[in-house]
């Protein structure tokens, strides 16, 4: 099974035995607003391109340094880490293990390029269509109702896409 596929919070892994009430509880909810300090940055930044991409090479060195906002650790190396990684054709752990060497993540990029599989500027487009567009009229569109309504937000019509809700929650947009 693909990391991805059940790892988004209160989506679980099929035969994992989550049962409803664990869904509804905290799994969703952000608690309270984080510091900036220990946040990455947006899902849709980019480096070279590649949406997302250095959200992730954030996450894993603010958790390197102690200082990634508790409600992200769950996720590392799953949600759309898994999905990133596999769509790269690398493994989280060597990822993790390069971007704690150092390097811009130009340099990691390109790493990744080189274990894994090169890039085309169709496989930037078709990945940074996912990106922009998951929760959108697809299979994780329920999950971010539930965060919305978890998380205050569940007036917000606006906001349509996994992408736009971490903006928001994490205080990036209004």
């Amino acid at each position: 099974m693909p990391l991805w596929l059940g790892a988004f919070p209160g989506t679980p892994a099929p035969g994992s035995g989550f049962d409803k009430a664990r869904l509804s509880g905290k799994a969703w909810r952000m608690s309270a607003k984080p510091d900036p300090a220990t946040l990455p940055c947006s899902p849709l930044e980019e480096t070279s391109g590649l949406k997302y991409f250095p959200r992730m090479l954030g996450k894993i060195r603010l958790h390197a340094q102690g200082r990634l906002w508790d409600e992200l650790h769950a996720n590392l190396g799953k949600g759309s880490d898994g999905a990133c990684v596999e769509f790269l054709h690398v493994g989280y752990e060597d990822l993790k293990a390069r971007v704690l060497q150092g390097g811009t993540d130009e340099e990691i990029l390109e790493w990744c390029q080189q274990h894994g599989r090169p890039l085309n500027d169709t496989d930037r487009l078709v990945w940074n269509y996912y990106t922009t567009k998951l929760g959108w009229n697809d299979h994780i569109s329920a999950i971010l109702v539930k965060r919305k309504a978890d998380g205050g937000l569940g007036d917000r019509d606006d906001i349509q896409t996994i992408a736009h809700y971490i903006d928001v929650d994490e205080g990036r947009l209004p």
